[in-house]
């Protein structure tokens, strides 16, 4: 009795014993498989796999990962839409630590096994810890993107927690510290210092602002730019970093006056003028106020305090007001939930601490032997808890 003659793909014997097996790929080309096999069954399995890739719509074209990870790369990092700081970052992360080690490599070649053994180098090596989790979140988005084009089945990246940047926690300067350094700092940056410490505006949204974008009369500061600076000295008016970086925040009543002061001293005139400049009448630069800053930090006797950190002041004292997690995002122009939790998980870790005050108080009230006397407390009428004697 003759066979069934085959319905998908095609097996034959080869002089060394072992068996190809070959198919007609939806693109109409004859595909051999990539290896070949010990037995005929084996290659008649293999097809059968094959087939259903083909009927689940699963199919890759395995030609489609033979593309060099270099010029790959450089072409996502071209085509993505993100701010000239960020397209800079990641083109000095490629060119310094993924281009040495990836960028001949072809897609399909780049394994679990390849990431692990380049993230273990690099660590060992000495770079720095948060580099190396920079620079995997790239690769691990750059190949994620190989997937959605079907250039790659799965994404190599598999490392849990890699590209977690582990950064030590700041330190929070308290309110007494914040006037100290106001009072440290040149006089025409002491508004700067106040509005970061109590606003939780950043140094490129302060560096940004216009005296339009200052309403007294309502308390209000209008975050609409940003002064970035590039790593070539360059400097960019850009958006926030993120939508919800545009908002509106209110100024607390206790600085309002030097505000004020400051726009009669120190801004630039008109409704576009810049509302903080150094007094050669340019932009200030990050590098020469830091030197100022470092100074202050010394007068005042605070050490190991970033600019960058009274932006903590300021949103920590806006999550101890009781401030929900919405509001909080709104006032620190973050668009997740993340920033706004820790802020008031700081807030509520404060309050136990009161209450383990509170409960020291009462425990040696209880030794001593003390009462604390009662005080009779006047409520509504109609009060829910009022009950008829």
């Amino acid at each position: 009795m003759a066979g069934k003659r085959r319905q998908f793909g095609r097996v034959r014997k080869l002089t060394s014993g072992r068996y190809q097996a070959r198919y007609v790929a939806p693109d109409g080309q004859l595909r051999p498989a990539p290896e070949t096999f010990r037995t005929k069954k084996d290659a008649d399995d293999w097809l059968a796999d094959k087939q259903s890739e083909m009927r689940r719509g699963d199919w890759h074209d395995p030609d489609a990962g033979q593309v060099p990870f270099g010029p790959y790369a450089a072409a996502w990092i071209r085509e993505r839409e993100i701010t000239t700081t960020t397209r800079q970052l990641y083109g000095s992360l490629l060119r310094h630590h993924l281009e040495p080690d990836f960028g001949a490599v072809n897609m399909a070649a780049i394994s679990p096994a390849l990431v692990r053994s380049w993230r273990a180098g690099k660590l060992a090596s000495g770079t720095g810890a948060t580099t190396v989790a920079k620079a995997y979140a790239l690769l691990r988005s750059i190949m994620g993107t190989a997937v959605a084009d079907q250039m790659i089945r799965r994404n190599p990246c598999q490392i849990k927690g890699a590209s977690v940047v582990h950064t030590p926690e700041r330190p929070t300067a308290t309110v007494e510290e914040v006037y100290a350094l106001a009072d440290a700092i040149q006089p025409r940056y002491r508004a700067l210092v106040l509005m970061a410490g109590f606003l939780g505006l950043r140094w490129g949204e302060l560096a940004g602002l216009h005296r339009r974008d200052l309403d007294l009369d309502h308390r209000t500061v209008r975050v609409r730019r940003a002064v970035a600076e590039l790593f070539n000295g360059q400097r960019e008016i850009k958006a926030p970093k993120s939508a919800a970086g545009k908002r509106t925040v209110a100024i607390p009543v206790v600085i309002l006056a030097e505000i004020r002061d400051h726009l009669n001293q120190y801004a630039e005139p008109g409704a576009d003028g810049r509302v903080f400049i150094g007094a050669k009448g340019a932009t200030p630069r990050r590098n020469h106020f830091n030197k100022l800053w470092r100074a202050a930090c010394a007068a005042a006797g605070i050490k190991g305090l970033h600019f960058h950190d009274l932006r903590h002041t300021g949103n920590t004292l806006a999550a101890s007001t009781g401030a929900s997690t919405r509001e909080l995002m709104a006032r620190m122009g973050h668009s997740t939930t993340r920033a706004a939790l820790i802020y008031q998980h700081a807030s509520a870790d404060r309050d136990r601490l009161i209450a383990d005050g509170v409960s020291e108080i009462v425990k040696k009230s209880r030794k001593t032997g003390k009462k604390v006397k009662n005080k009779k407390v006047r409520r509504p009428k109609g009060h829910a808890g009022d009950t008829a004697d």
